[in-house]
C-alpha cells in the first residue's frame, strides 16, 4: 500500500464517526509586486499525501457504514502556465497520494455542500495549530474559522493533536529520508572543515556549506543556517553571518539539509585556525562528554526532561570541576536550552510533551556551554533514532571529537 495510504487509514482509525477532515496545502504569499515567497505545503497535508503545491485540499469523510477520501488540486491552465510552470495533473496526483477520487479545486465547495447536506455530522477536523497568541493565523486556521460560520453545528477539532502522535513516530520511509538528509548535511560541514580559514567571513563558511548540500542533491536548508564566530557563538539564534573569523576563535554552526520534506538538525563547533587551545578543548570536551551521556541514556519510556536532566548534571560537574560555578543550581548562567526536541518534517518537529520516548522517534541531542566572558560558544548537537534497546546515532559519522574535527580541517587529500 502506498505509504501515504497507510497514513491515512490510521488517521481515519482515530477519527470519531461522523466526522469529517480538511486540510489545505495553502497558497503562496505575495512577497513584492510580482513575486511570491517561497512556498511550503501544509505540513500535516504533506504528511497524508506527499504532496507539495499550492492550492491543493484534502476530505477525509467517516461515517458508521462507509469512508471517503477525495484530492482537490489546482486545474491546470496551459496559458498561466508557460509564465507560472506546470501545475500538478490528475494522474499525477494520483499516483503520488495513493488517492482515486481527483477532483479540481473549484469543486470542493460544491462537493462538501453535497456531503453536508445528506448526512448529521458531528465534527470536523482542520490543522488548527498556532505557535502564540500573537501569531498571525495559517491558512489552515483562516479555512476552520470559515466552516464554522458556515456550519456552526458542526464542532471544530484539532487536526494537529490527532496527527502529532503518528508524527512523533517516523516510518521506515521517514527515518530513510531524514538519513539522506544527515548524509548530505555531513558532506557539506566536510566542506567547510576543508575551507575554513581566518579572515572568512562567518557568510562564506555559510556559503561553502549551502553550495556543497545543494549541488548533491539537497532541496535546501531546513532551517536557516547558524554560523556564529568569537561572542556570535554565545548566542543561540544568531543568523546574521556577517563577522570576519579570526585566528583563535571558534566558529559554531547549527545547520542541516532538507531532503523529500524531511530535516537534518546538527551542530559543530570548529576552530577558525584548524586547531583548538587547551582552553577550548576542556570546554569542548565538557559539551561532548554530556552529549555522549544523553546518548547513552536515550531509550523508550523517558522524557525529554528526563534526557534535559541528564545532560544538565553532567554539564554542572564539568562547570564546577573549572571552576565557573559553586552549586549545580548555577547551571542555567552558562546552559540555557533544553537538550532535546523532535525532528521530522518540521526540524523541531510536531510533539506533545506527555507522550513519553518510544521507538521510531527521532530526536536530538544537543548540549552546550555558552561563556560570554570568554566569548567561547560550544553546542554538539546529534540526531538519535530512539530503538526498542536504546538509541541509534544517525550523525555518528560526522566528525565529532576534537581529535577528529582537527584531522579533517588539516588533511590535504580529498579536498572538496
Amino acid at each position: 500500500m502506498n505509504v501515504y495510504a497507510k497514513r491515512r487509514e490510521k488517521v481515519l482509525s482515530k477519527m470519531q464517526v461522523g466526522s469529517l477532515m480538511l486540510l489545505y496545502s495553502g497558497e503562496a504569499v505575495p512577497g513584492s509586486l510580482d513575486a511570491s515567497l517561497p512556498f511550503d505545503a501544509n505540513h500535516p497535508f504533506f504528511y497524508l499525501t506527499g504532496l507539495r503545491r499550492e492550492n491543493m485540499a484534502l476530505l477525509v469523510l467517516k461515517r458508521e457504514s462507509s469512508e471517503k477520501m477525495l484530492l482537490f488540486i489546482e486545474e491546470p491552465k496551459p496559458r498561466e502556465e508557460r509564465w507560472t510552470g506546470r501545475r500538478v495533473r490528475p494522474e499525477e496526483a494520483k499516483a503520488v497520494s495513493g488517492i482515486d477520487d481527483v477532483l479540481y479545486l473549484d469543486e470542493l465547495e460544491s462537493q462538501l455542500s453535497r456531503f453536508l447536506s445528506r448526512n448529521t455530522w458531528e465534527a470536523a477536523y482542520f490543522d488548527c495549530y498556532r505557535n502564540a497568541v500573537g501569531d498571525l493565523e495559517s491558512y489552515n486556521l483562516a479555512k476552520a474559522r470559515q466552516f464554522s460560520a458556515a456550519y456552526p453545528a458542526i464542532r471544530i477539532m484539532d487536526a494537529h493533536a490527532l496527527l502529532t502522535p503518528m508524527r512523533m513516530v517516523k516510518d521506515d520511509e521517514e527515518v530513510l529520508a531524514i538519513e539522506k538528509a544527515i548524509e548530505l548535511t555531513d558532506k557539506g560541514l566536510v566542506r567547510v572543515m576543508h575551507e575554513l580559514r581566518p579572515g572568512m567571513k562567518e557568510y562564506q563558511a555559510q556559503a561553502e556549506f549551502e553550495y556543497q548540500i545543494r549541488m548533491l542533491g539537497a532541496e535546501g536548508m531546513a532551517f536557516p543556517t547558524i554560523a556564529g564566530s568569537g561572542a556570535n557563538g554565545c548566542m543561540l539564534h544568531y543568523e546574521e553571518n556577517c563577522s570576519e573569523m579570526k585566528a583563535g576563535q571558534l566558529l559554531l554552526m547549527d545547520l542541516g539539509a532538507r531532503y523529500n520534506g524531511y530535516c537534518a538538525d546538527v551542530t559543530r563547533t570548529f576552530p577558525v585556525s584548524g586547531r583548538y587551545s587547551d582552553r577550548q578543548k576542556e570546554i569542548y570536551d565538557a559539551v561532548l562528554a554530556a552529549n555522549l551521556a544523553v546518548q547513552d541514556a536515550a531509550k523508550p519510556g523517558l522524557s525529554l526532561k528526563d534526557l534535559n536532566d541528564v545532560c544538565k548534571t553532567v554539564l554542572a560537574e564539568k562547570l564546577q570541576k573549572m571552576g565557573k560555578i559553586a552549586d549545580p543550581s548555577e547551571v542555567g548562567r552558562y546552559y540555557m536550552h533544553s537538550v532535546s526536541h523532535h525532528l521530522g518534517i518540521d526540524t523541531h518537529d510536531a510533539a506533545l510533551e506527555e507522550i513519553l520516548l518510544a521507538p521510531g522517534m527521532v530526536i536530538t541531542d544537543e548540549p552546550g556551554l555558552y561563556i560570554d566572558e570568554e566569548e567561547i560558544g560550544i553546542r554538539i548537537e546529534d540526531d538519535l533514532l530512539i530503538t526498542e534497546q536504546g538509541c541509534i546515532c544517525l550523525t555518528q559519522k560526522i566528525p565529532k571529537t576534537t581529535e577528529a574535527i582537527e584531522a579533517c580541517m588539516n588533511e590535504k587529500e580529498g579536498n572538496l
